[in-house]
């Protein structure tokens, strides 16, 4: 045992610091949805092709898998332990304070790169969609410098108007979501629609031009289908931001579990569809790298018009992924102070909406700051390592409770606990190794500051408080 172990009751807790149950099972399944499917699969898919190929299908699999097994394990620890807080709430109940803060602390890496990745995917489509309507913006305002631009403005003004939704209300922006999640679907559908009739099987041939496990290709990068899908693990998570709302839904016992597992399934299933439709009918070199893929593809396809309509809704429904990740960065925030391992300040709630407001409007400044002068790429690969690192702790996690406390009351059980915990496991830090050694060593720095954060404040805070 690492530490002090937290309770697995919820905390009773004083207004100022409890948040509202307002959200029922249809707004937490938009939740995930809205959070896996965006940058992952309308950006990335491109950046996937370059490492990989054709073979970028095998590396959406693998991911997948992975993050299935990973769903599996959040759905039964949600529904047992009914908190906010989500990997970072596990690992303090089973496992203990010292593992439990260092996944917190990269979760807040997680969900804030999340964040700024999805706002520089969104202003790669922004521009787009204004260079298509005969009004291109200049590269200095839409790129940061390593794009050859000086900042990215679209991206640093939506994370604006997403924390502006949030400081709004909980229910109302999630009410929102719903409605730009339905949107983003049928945009999906749409390109389903017309890249299909021009599949060419021959688009899957060579199936893995750079082999399957990672190595480095000549100009130094790592290409091979477990590179891409290391990278395009981003497109899978995502389901984790609903474990997040435990103490907003109404019934989480039962809402939790169709969130995750919901949206985790219907997300498996779209880009399925999706990414077997773009590589059959364009060969995928066609589109790698392109910040914009899947609208490609459709002006590749002589479809102009259809296109337009898809920037247009990815520029109006990618925000919703910004605004999943934005909720859960400021409850992983919030369950943090609470526990005094953070300022107890960021744990206050807003009487009016409901909402920690100092924590939201800080998230997003962090948040737009990053995005206005970093890369995608590099963006993506750093916000994965803070995600399998949250993951592995949730497999083990459930390994740990399933042998301490066995007979505590699970309203979802994972299937064959062992095996699913051991492929969340294993599997997430087999991804972990096959990162961009210069992404480890980012984490390993980050992590190296958050553990002198710990031992300078947050261990003794946490202790005088308890």
């Amino acid at each position: 045992m690492l530490g002090r172990l937290k309770p697995i009751e919820p905390p009773a807790g004083d207004a100022a610091h409890r948040l509202r149950r307002t959200l029922g099972w249809p707004h937490l399944v938009a939740l995930g949805v809205g959070a896996i499917v965006g940058t992952g699969i309308l950006t990335l898919t491109g950046v996937g092709a370059a490492l990989a190929g054709p073979g970028v299908i095998l590396s959406f699999l693998i991911a997948g898998t992975v993050c299935a097994a990973a769903a599996l394990c959040y759905a039964e620890l949600a529904t047992m332990i009914p908190q906010s807080g989500s990997a970072y709430t596990y690992a303090y109940s089973a496992i203990g304070e010292r593992v439990a803060w260092v996944v917190g602390w990269s979760l807040i890496l997680e969900y804030s790169v999340v964040c700024s990745t999805v706002a520089v995917g969104w202003s790669g489509y922004f521009a787009g969609f204004m260079a298509g309507i005969g009004h291109p913006l200049p590269t200095a305002i839409i790129a940061g410098p390593a794009a050859g631009g000086v900042v990215n403005l679209p991206a640093v003004a939506i994370i604006a108007v997403v924390a502006g939704l949030l400081l709004v209300g909980t229910r109302e922006s999630a009410t929102l979501n719903v409605v730009l999640v339905a949107l983003k679907i049928a945009a999906l559908a749409m390109f389903v629609a017309v890249a299909l009739p021009a599949f060419d099987v021959g688009h899957f041939r060579p199936l893995m031009p750079y082999g399957f496990f990672q190595h480095a290709g000549p100009d130094g990068t790592k290409r091979g289908v477990m590179a891409a899908a290391s990278i395009i693990f981003f497109a899978f998570y995502g389901f984790d931001a609903v474990s997040t709302a435990a103490e907003e839904a109404r019934d989480p016992k039962r809402d939790l579990t169709i969130g995750i597992v919901g949206s985790m399934l219907a997300c498996v299933a779209i880009y399925v569809a999706v990414a077997a439709s773009a590589i059959g009918a364009v060969a995928p070199s066609a589109f790698a790298d392109s910040a914009e893929p899947l609208a490609l593809v459709l002006r590749t396809l002589n479809a102009p018009r259809a296109a337009a309509i898809f920037g247009a809704v990815a520029v109006v429904a990618l925000p919703t992924v910004i605004l999943a990740f934005l909720f859960g960065q400021t409850r992983i925030f919030f369950v943090m102070a609470r526990d005094r391992l953070l300022p107890p300040a960021l744990g206050r709630v807003s009487a009016r909406s409901g909402v920690p407001v100092a924590v939201t409007i800080g998230t997003a400044a962090i948040v737009a700051a990053i995005a206005a002068f970093l890369p995608l790429a590099e963006i993506a690969a750093l916000a994965n390592a803070g995600t399998l690192c949250a993951f592995v702790a949730v497999g083990a996690s459930l390994l740990v409770l399933r042998r301490r406390d066995p007979d505590r009351a699970r309203p979802f059980r994972a299937p064959a606990a062992p095996l699913v915990g051991g492929v969340a496991v294993i599997g997430c830090c087999y991804l972990f190794l096959n990162l961009p050694a210069a992404t480890q060593l980012r984490f390993v720095v980050w992590n190296a500051i958050g553990l002198a954060v710990y031992l300078g404040y947050s261990r003794r805070a946490a202790r005088a408080a308890s």
